[in-house]
């Protein structure tokens, strides 16, 4: 597949797993890994992406977990472009469906509670007069995409069981719990990322359709070192899943 010039190829160091980024669109960052790990399913499964940005979420998961189905959604017709191109770069046409649509549309795709699993890593800042693109604004704020229109979607779509598996910046934990309670998404599971430094980042979750009180909290996870370089060895936490 030939690349142009704003774009570079990658190793995602999984099962041999490559993908393209795009200097001039918005490259994915340690989170969508983190997510990525955190996520577990059952081969018959069938789940959605909300916002998939490059695809490199879903190509983990499914390389990982080998889902019946995935349904991706991205929004942003250039990033759904390069998303398109990493999931043929990979040979994964017949095992990820993607859609140039807003989730919020998912219905002319599938029917209400029909799907096993949702995850995203969703725009987690609140909008910003800060200079940046178009495309990268929309990726990183919720412009086109709120924290209570998540959760009710992500809520739409599931089964009666279903898992939502979503990261959210830390200090807005808060806004994503009582988003997910209010439509009946109880979290079960959750725990924080930090740097090397002692602060804490994110918020990582997973929450079930119409199951009762009671999370378990997970250590923290350190992400970086003290210089601020990604750590390679996160992947021992025993509640992520390995390579």
């Amino acid at each position: 597949m030939k690349l142009t010039e704003s774009e570079r190829l990658e190793d995602l160091q999984c099962k041999g797993l490559k993908i393209i980024q795009d200097k001039n669109l918005y490259a994915f960052t340690s989170d969508s890994v983190v997510l990525a790990n955190f996520i577990k399913t059952k081969q018959k499964d069938v789940a959605v992406e909300i916002g998939a940005g490059s695809g490199v979420i879903s190509l983990l998961v499914q390389a990982k977990n080998k889902l019946e189905k995935i349904i991706a959604f991205e929004i942003q017709p250039e990033m759904a472009c390069l998303c398109d191109k990493n999931i043929k770069l990979n040979k994964l046409e017949n095992l990820i469906d993607l859609h140039c649509d807003d989730a919020k549309n998912f219905e002319s795709y599938f029917p209400k509670a029909s799907v096993d699993v949702v995850f995203c890593n969703p725009p987690y800042f609140k909008p910003t007069n800060f200079p940046q693109s178009e495309i990268k604004k929309n990726a990183k704020e919720e412009i086109k995409l709120s924290c209570t229109d998540l959760c009710k979607v992500a809520c739409e779509m599931l089964k009666n069981g279903g898992d939502f598996y979503c990261c959210y910046l830390a200090e807005r934990s808060v806004e994503l719990l009582c988003g997910l309670q209010n439509v009946g998404l109880m979290v079960k599971e959750m725990f924080f990322t930090e740097n090397g430094k002692g602060q804490i980042k994110l918020i990582v979750i997973k929450a079930v359709k119409g199951a009762k009180f009671g999370v378990k909290v997970l250590p923290n996870l350190i992400t970086n070192d003290e210089n601020g370089d990604y750590l390679q060895t996160l992947h021992t936490k025993n509640y992520l899943k390995n390579n």
